[in-house]
């Protein structure tokens, strides 16, 4: 399992997310930390470590560390 942080900017997106786009995005996070490469989709280059996940409403850029088994949400873009 990976531990996910978030930084305040992308906080502050969480948490002014609609309910359902925040509960779509919940149930992604939740998935990419316990398989963050099946969960996730790769951001340019596939270097298995810039990732994203894209929901019907939200996009999050992800920082996957791999040896530190974190994951770094560094960018939420609210679509909807």
């Amino acid at each position: 399992m990976y531990a996910l942080k978030l930084d305040p900017a992308a906080e502050a997106v969480y948490d002014a997310l609609p309910p359902q786009a925040s509960e779509n995005l919940t149930r992604a996070l939740a998935m990419a930390c316990e398989h963050p490469l099946d969960a996730t989709h790769p951001y340019g280059v596939d270097d298995k470590v810039i990732r994203q996940i894209i929901t019907p409403d939200v996009r999050a850029i992800l920082l996957v560390g791999h040896n530190t088994r974190t994951i770094a949400v560094l960018q939420l873009d609210y679509l909807g």
